[in-house]
């Protein structure tokens, strides 16, 4: 990315932490993200090799504003749970299994100095989306990601709603089908297992397995490879009319919406921000799942609810982590 002049004074810096990569930015007080870098990650090499990972996407996003490197500075880090977020103590995230219980926020500290924040990726996310996104204006969000996996984050009265140990929101294991597939968190019939990316793909692949005579674009756009049909390759077929396709995402928004109607009984939020490369794939059905919703809500006033589509798409993490440090609220 070419070198333009920023303030980096009124500026923080989001760090999106991810099992392949390393994403940084600058983002400003009204959550535009000015400049961005990205580095490889290597996730299962040594805790020393994932956070040098770390390093490099701040050190070339530093590059980007010369003079500025001993400037104080506000770091605000999303990466997969489960962390601490009290202490940016890194757990043992299935998907960085490099770090295991990896002091993150502190070791981050002892490079730059300044402040350092560290928060599960949809918690924080769904954070941005409060500050500076579709949650703008309201008081309690409910944000979910909805794409390889499932993640949410809660906000209310504006702040991430942690549980006792920060553990809490994890609204993509939720089950809502004790008989349903094995997810791989361990459970049966969790949403994540049911709707994510994942959970389109295989079931597409099974259902042209059952149906091999029944034709579907799905199978021309991998020519003829089941095993290569993904969420994606689900979504260029309906977006060209194919029958099946739009059967496999119309029983995705199905099992969402029972999902969402079990949210709206236990939170009811203010609005409903879906995010994540599946919801924008599943943009099309909103009005379909608003119109199922009161089918599966006790609550008579549910389409009261805004569901709407979030702001940020694939620079949600360098936001999410740069509204860390940005809101007061979470300082």
């Amino acid at each position: 990315m070419a070198m333009t002049q920023i303030d980096t004074g009124t500026c923080v810096i989001g760090v999106d932490v991810g099992g392949t990569k390393v994403a940084a930015g600058f983002v400003d007080p009204q959550g535009e993200i000015h400049q961005h870098t990205r580095v490889a990650m290597n996730s299962h090499g040594s805790a020393e090799e994932g956070f040098a990972a770390v390093t490099a996407a701040i050190d070339e996003l530093w590059k980007l504003a010369p003079g500025m490197a001993n400037a104080a500075t506000r770091i605000g880090i999303c990466a997969p749970g489960p962390l601490d977020p009290h202490t940016g103590v890194v757990l043992n995230p299935p998907n960085v299994p490099c770090w295991r219980n990896f002091p993150l926020a502190a070791e981050v500290t002892r490079r730059y100095g300044g402040s350092v924040k560290v928060e599960n990726d949809a918690k924080a996310a769904g954070l941005a989306e409060a500050l500076w996104g579709a949650g703008r204006g309201y008081r309690h969000v409910f944000y979910t990601c909805i794409g390889t996996g499932i993640g949410a984050g809660i906000l209310i009265d504006g702040r991430i709603y942690h549980g006792r140990t920060g553990a809490a929101a994890e609204a993509g294991h939720v089950t809502i089908d004790y008989h349903g597939p094995r997810c791989g968190c361990g459970k049966k019939g969790c949403i994540e297992a049911l709707a994510s990316g994942t959970a389109i793909g295989k079931k597409a692949r099974a259902k042209l397995a059952e149906t091999a005579s029944r034709k579907s674009a799905m199978l021309d756009l991998v020519g003829g490879d089941i095993n290569a049909v993904t969420s994606e390759t689900v979504a260029q077929a309906h977006a060209a009319g194919d029958a099946l396709a739009n059967e496999i995402l119309l029983e995705t928004v199905e099992v969402l919406t029972v999902w969402l109607g079990n949210m709206v009984d236990l939170l009811e939020p203010d609005v409903i921000i879906m995010g994540g490369g599946v919801a924008t794939m599943l943009s099309p059905f909103f009005g379909e799942i608003r119109k199922r919703l009161p089918d599966w809500c006790l609550n008579s006033r549910c389409l009261e609810i805004p569901l709407v589509a979030a702001r940020y798409g694939a620079h949600s993490g360098i936001a999410g982590g740069a509204a860390l440090c940005a809101n007061p609220r979470e300082i």
